[in-house]
């Protein structure tokens, strides 16, 4: 049976910014009124899920959503790294962001490597289907790197193409078909239908 699968990317906010790993932030006010903004944008579908972190749950409510939370759309562990600014990282330890950057099973920082990210990712991709897939399909607002996680393991490309893939915020991921088998549209912007 195919599934239809849309991920989006949540809004912005201040940690994206200030190039951060993401430590939970919520959305700032301006993520928020461009999410507002996107809200007739977004596709229908039978089911739809966030994942738990805030800016997920608010970019979801923010798109008029009713949204249940997910677990598995949880965003990377990145441990001791988390709501640490790239640069401070960047410098403080130097030799484990160049492993953690050239390793997929490296995970210096204390979380998740690369590896059991897209490995813990495409098991929830694979997961889905079956007699109870909804014919709309399934919508669920997650983090970048779950998103390029959900890429890596649905077209089944080398670890390393997940630092190649850039998933700007408010933009649709789509995949069609089933375990084993996907196809990707990659990064549609949600932008508010014109009048015509």
């Amino acid at each position: 049976m195919t599934v239809r699968v849309m991920l989006v990317s949540p809004a912005m906010n201040a940690a994206l910014r200030e190039t951060r790993f993401d430590g939970d932030a919520p959305l700032d006010r301006s993520g928020r009124e461009r999410a507002l903004a996107a809200a007739d944008a977004v596709p229908a579908a039978g089911i739809a899920l966030s994942g738990p972190s805030e800016r997920c749950r608010g970019t979801a409510e923010a798109l008029g959503l009713a949204a249940r939370t997910e677990p598995a759309l949880t965003g990377w562990d990145l441990a001791r790294w988390s709501g640490r600014r790239l640069d401070d990282v960047a410098a403080a330890e130097p030799a484990q962001l160049t492993a953690w950057l050239g390793d997929p099973s490296a995970a210096p920082h204390g979380g998740e490597s690369l590896r059991d990210l897209v490995g813990r990712i495409g098991g929830w991709l694979d997961s889905l289907g079956g007699p109870d897939a909804p014919d709309t399909g399934l919508l669920a607002v997650a983090e970048a790197a779950v998103v390029r996680a959900v890429v890596v393991h649905g077209l089944r490309l080398p670890m390393e193409a997940f630092w190649r893939l850039d998933v700007a915020p408010l933009t649709l991921t789509g995949l069609s078909g089933r375990a084993g088998r996907w196809n990707v549209a990659l990064g549609r912007p949600l932008t508010a239908p014109t009048s015509g």
